[in-house]
């Protein structure tokens, strides 16, 4: 495996846009026009900061996993990855990334995940699930049928020989982010997710920041 080389953003924080700080087990959805740029930061470290992506044009075309990792050849999300939607067409591109490590295979956390994986006396435990569905009902154009396999932004999964998923120590560490740059409209939903129960986030879910930078001001914030 090559040795992770952090890709360090241009743009400055003081001329964003748009800031906002997500509180854990909160939840967050905008809009992005193409040619704006999000950056997703994991403040204490460790954060697990579950998401979503959707075509705005067409909410029923989501991110896709499959696509993605087949297009880049590669599990795990980093600089240079382009996000697929379900028909093909992109969605962003990850243009700077600090942490090296996104999963998007492990999931979101769920009442009903949470009971098979760690005890029965979790169901009632908040979770990422319940934080997209939440979101989605702000909106008229979502349904639970629009949730879908998700990115689990500096969470580290990793996959044994078997093919098994296992949660490990998250990689992360205060301040570090990546950085996606939107291609087309996409509407992002985040769940910064309240996990309790398994080590990505030390068992201590932490706030996480969004800051996005208008297209037309990208060039003149470097």
């Amino acid at each position: 495996m090559s040795t992770f080389q952090p890709v360090q953003s241009p743009l400055l924080t003081e001329k964003a846009l748009y800031e906002q700080v997500i509180t854990a087990g909160d939840g967050w959805i905008h809009d992005l026009l193409p040619g704006q740029v999000l950056r997703i930061v994991d403040m204490e470290g460790k954060q697990a900061v579950d998401t979503l992506f959707y075509s705005t044009e067409d909410p029923s075309d989501h991110y896709s996993a499959v696509r993605t990792i087949t297009r880049q050849g590669n599990l795990y999300l980093t600089t240079g990855s382009t996000l697929l939607a379900e028909s093909g067409r992109e969605l962003l591109r990850i243009t700077a990334d600090t942490c090296g490590r996104h999963d998007t295979i492990g999931g979101a956390c769920s009442a009903q995940s949470n009971t098979v994986r760690y005890a029965h006396d979790k169901l009632p435990m908040h979770n990422c699930r319940d934080t997209f569905m939440l979101m989605l009902s702000q909106r008229d154009e979502y349904t639970k049928r629009d949730l879908a396999p998700n990115v689990n932004f500096f969470m580290n999964v990793p996959v044994t020989p078997e093919g098994e998923l296992t949660f490990a120590d998250g990689l992360s560490a205060p301040g570090r982010y990546v950085e996606l740059l939107a291609i087309a409209p996409v509407t992002v939903l985040i769940s910064n997710c309240p996990q309790l129960n398994n080590p990505c986030n030390a068992y201590n879910p932490t706030p996480a920041k969004v800051l996005i930078w208008d297209a037309e001001g990208v060039s003149a914030n470097v």
